[in-house]
């Protein structure tokens, strides 16, 4: 008897993700193109996938597409919301947690769960990019760094710098403002962290921390910003071995769900 695949797709703004897992919810293959919705992103992870794992798409049993560009794709046969796909795929990988902090290309998000991992709140913000993963974008093209180097500079930091502007448009004259005044620009990478993770710590508290805290997207495999998050919070925060994937992951886990229910 043919071997039951589930896929979830997860289109972000800046991103697609693709994950197929087994009738056990074992993780098969996962798959990250570095181009969102309105690209060719989402037919290239699929492809990229299906070729890691030798499949095609007609072997896959059922599959649920999720994230900021679900509404436009067809090539699911249904679609959730990334906050309900999140929450699945954190709960799969690290049962414990009830809170879990997703920071995405256009949006940041802010999830709590009970201990079922059910959803009870969450908060977001998608009108602008302060706290988001395009500010830290900005920024780095700014201060003239590529953003996966924001990290290893900010850790270099002695005296970080103060970025007061909530918008991203006022926060880049800022930062130009510091680089002209000489502020060095490992200090200036650790204030855009610091300036970002303040707008974060807003939203949690106004969903509220419960005790284990998760961080999923790709701003999670920035660990300076992970750490700096962690101390405005006042607490540990866990990355799982794939931030990225979350939201794929539990789109996959509920096409499976899905699938065993009829």
């Amino acid at each position: 008897m043919k071997e039951k695949l589930f896929m979830g797709i997860d289109i972000g703004s800046s991103s697609s993700k693709a994950v197929v897992i087994d009738e056990a919810g074992k993780l098969l293959g996962s798959t990250v193109v570095n181009m969102g919705t309105g690209t060719g992103g989402p037919k290239s992870v699929i492809d990229q996938l299906m070729e890691q794992l030798k499949i095609t798409v007609q072997d896959i049993t059922r599959s649920v597409v999720t994230g900021y560009g679900r509404m436009t794709y067809e090539g699911a046969d249904t679609q959730i919301t990334e906050i309900s796909c999140h929450a699945m795929g954190v709960f799969k990988s690290l049962s414990d947690v009830q809170t879990i902090i997703d920071i995405g290309g256009q949006d940041a998000k802010v999830i709590r769960l009970d201990r079922n991992g059910k959803v009870v709140d969450f908060g977001m913000n998608e009108k602008c990019a302060a706290g988001t993963g395009r500010f830290l974008e900005v920024m780095a093209r700014v201060v003239g760094c590529d953003i996966g180097d924001l990290s290893e500079l900010a850790k270099r930091s002695q005296s970080p710098a103060r970025i007061s502007s909530v918008c991203t448009v006022f926060a880049e004259s800022e930062v130009i403002s510091q680089l002209s005044s000489n502020t060095k620009i490992e200090d200036v990478a650790k204030g855009v962290h610091m300036s970002v993770a303040t707008r974060v710590v807003g939203m949690c508290n106004r969903v509220g921390v419960a005790e284990k805290v998760a961080m999923t997207g790709g701003v999670a495999l920035n660990d300076d910003f992970v750490n700096t998050l962690s101390e405005e919070l006042s607490v540990d925060i866990m990355v799982p071995n794939s931030p990225q994937t979350m939201g794929a992951l539990g789109a996959a886990h509920y096409a499976r769900n899905m699938a065993e229910k009829g």
